[in-house]
Order: structure tokens, then sequence, then C-alpha cells
């Protein structure tokens, strides 16, 4: 039997964070009617003291989405990443010669950008489409009648995933992390470092001018003990994180030190009800996989939500189809950060030798570099896709 066109396509999305209200716009793009529900108001939706690292493909879904000339003017783009070993003493830059396969002449190797500019946007351009209705400050009903599909994206204690019985797992790091934005020297406005450390990952992240969003990886205890330091103590233990050349002067928020852990809900979908973002996955924020990773879910259900409104695709299909077709993208990056972790958080001395032959290499083969930063930035799948 031919499938036909749905007239009125209709879905809840639970949760109005970044991941929530971009499905939101997504779905709605696509031509589906969109209830976003979410207990918080948009003021404390905005709230979060936070940045994102954002890679070409998620550069590729808000320009689908119309949203990225809106979001310009906020984002700080950084055209070299620093990959540094302490323990090793090497370094491996990655520059715009390393995008050749994007096939756009010059283009940052990735983007970061505030939560609360990426929530005045995404929040302004629900307001804007009459097809989706905002829920903010409710609780979504439980009743899912008339619903061709509930999105859960919200968080990594979903309440929506509990109720449609799908099953989590998490496997707590050791590590944890602490984010704090500080004022530093010796660093170009337009570069990040990723520095590999005995005690974990420490990501150094450009925010425009001076300004840089940290994310220190280390033993919860060590951080919790760090979060509670006044500011000089806190920017004199800073000092011997950093590497010589970079001098942190001021803090520009209060440090805040969280666990982390690797999480995996499964299966990504049962009957009408699919998992994005942080209900479905949670990484280790090495490499800044973790946002990327979940606008890749939103994208999946973009495609596959247009497809259903012109009627190539059962709605009752969908599901089933987000599931099967995120889940090598998932695992990928999941193993992926978790092996990174694993391998430069220790002085094992056979890993060493491993890690000096692997970074060698990188600094000398330029194909390696392009097929490391074409895996972060578009995802693994892409690899062998074209």
């Amino acid at each position: 039997m031919p499938l036909t066109k749905r007239s009125t396509l209709r879905a809840r999305v639970n949760g109005a964070g970044p991941t929530g209200a971009l499905t939101a716009l997504a779905l709605a793009d696509a031509g589906w009617q969109v209830d976003l529900c979410d207990p918080l108001e948009a003021a404390a939706l905005q709230g979060r003291n936070r940045a994102y690292a954002l890679t070409h493909s998620s550069r590729d879904l808000l320009q689908r989405l119309g949203l990225w000339d809106e979001l310009l003017p906020a984002l700080a783009p950084f055209r070299r990443l620093e990959l540094c070993d302490r323990a090793t003493h090497l370094q491996v830059p990655f520059t715009a010669s390393d995008l050749s396969w994007l096939g756009e002449g010059d283009q940052p190797v990735g983007w970061i950008l505030q939560h609360r500019a990426l929530m005045q946007v995404l929040l302004a351009a629900v307001q804007r489409q009459d097809s989706i209705t905002d829920r903010l400050g409710m609780l979504p009903a439980p009743v899912t009648a008339g619903l061709d599909l509930v999105v859960a994206a919200d968080g990594h204690r979903s309440a929506t995933r509990q109720a449609a019985r799908i099953g989590h797992w998490a496997w707590p790091y050791r590590q944890g992390c602490l984010t704090v934005q500080v004022r530093l020297r010796g660093s170009a406005p337009d570069q990040a470092w990723e520095l590999f450390r005995p005690e974990g990952p420490f990501a150094v992240l450009p925010l425009g001018a001076d300004a840089f969003q940290l994310v220190w990886s280390a033993p919860l205890q060590r951080l919790r003990q760090l979060e509670q330091l006044d500011a000089v103590a806190f920017l004199d233990a800073l000092s011997g994180a950093l590497p010589e050349e970079l001098q942190a002067e001021v803090l520009l928020d209060q440090p805040k030190a969280f666990p982390v852990a690797l999480e995996w809900a499964w299966p990504l979908a049962r009957r009408s009800t699919v998992v994005v973002g942080e209900v479905a996955h949670r990484c280790h924020p090495v490499g800044g996989q973790g946002l990327n990773l979940c606008w890749r879910d939103v994208d999946e259900l973009h495609c596959l939500a247009r497809r259903c409104a012109s009627g190539r695709l059962r709605p009752r299909a969908l599901p089933g189809a987000y599931g099967r077709s995120r889940v090598l993208d998932i695992a990928l990056v999941l193993l992926a950060t978790d092996a990174l972790v694993r391998l430069f958080s220790n002085r094992f001395a056979p890993l060493l030798v491993l890690r000096r032959f692997a970074l060698q290499a990188l600094g000398r083969w330029g194909w390696m570099r392009q097929l490391s930063l074409r895996a972060m930035s578009e995802g693994p799948c892409r690899l062998w896709r074209g």
C-alpha cells in the first residue's frame, strides 16, 4: 500500500535545553506541530554559566535550520587547536590546513559558544515559530494520545525515559570536571588547547579577546577542594596545571566541579518515544564531543521527520529508524572518548610508548590529522560514508 502525505503530524518534546529546544525547531522545520515542555521558565533555562565547543556537523545543522547567522555575533572561532601531552612533552597543532576535506577554503577548526547566548537565540526562534507551542514552567502531561512522537530531552535523569521503560547504564569515572572562566595571557585569542595530564585532560577554550573557558579533569575530591579556594589560592593552583606560556590573571566566574560518567540508554526508542542528547548518552568532555553528538541526534530526527511529512516514511516507523541509524555514531564516540581518557590519564610505561608513537605520527603525516579532525568535527561514521 503506497504511503500518503500526512497533513498534521504531532510531537511533544520534553525538555527545552539546548538539545530539546533545537529538536523542537527541527521538527517544526520538517512540518510538524510541536509542544515543547519544560518545568523551568525561560530565565532559568538561560541561566547556566558554561560554554560549548561547536564542530562543523553542528554548524551544518544550524545553517539548515536558519539559526547560524543569528548565532554568528556570539561565536568565538578558533583556527588552531594545540594538542599537548604533558608526560611525553609532545605537541601537535591542528589548523585550517587540516580541514581540506571541507572544500570551503579558510575555515575555523571550531567555535566556542556561551550557553546564555545560545539559549537566547533558540528560545527566541521557538517564540517566532507558529507550529511550536511552548509550555515552559509546566510539567509535561502524561497523556500521549494523539501524538505521533514523544522526544525525551529532559536530561540524564530523564523522567520521560523512565516512563517509557527505556534502560539506562552509567559507569562513573574516577575523574570529575571543573569548569571556570578566566582572563588568560599567553594564548592567541583564536587558539584552543587540549592538554593531556596524568590526572586527566584539561581544555582551554577561547571565548573572545583574552577570556577563556577551562575544563579541568582530575580526581573529583581534588576538584571539590579547588572549588572551595579563594580566588588567589585558586589561581595559584591553576598556574601549576597550565603550561608555562599560559598565565591566568583573573577569575571571571565561580569554579564549579561535577562528576563525570559514561552513560548510554538502550534501546534509543520504544513505541512512540525516542531519546536524544544526554537522555540517550553522556561521554567524558575530552575533545568537546558532547553537544555535537547530541545535535547529530537532532539532525537525524530532522531528516526522518521530513520523510514522514512528505509521506516517504510511516510515523510509527520513525522511532525504530532513528534508533538503528544513531547507534553506531554514539557507540564510536563513547568508545573513542573513553579510550582517550584511559590512554592519556596515566604514566604506564607501555602506554607512554604508544602515545609517543601516535603523537609523532600525527605531527608527521597531514592525512592522519585530517582524518582525526574530520572524525571529531563530523562524527566517526563520516570517515567511510564520505
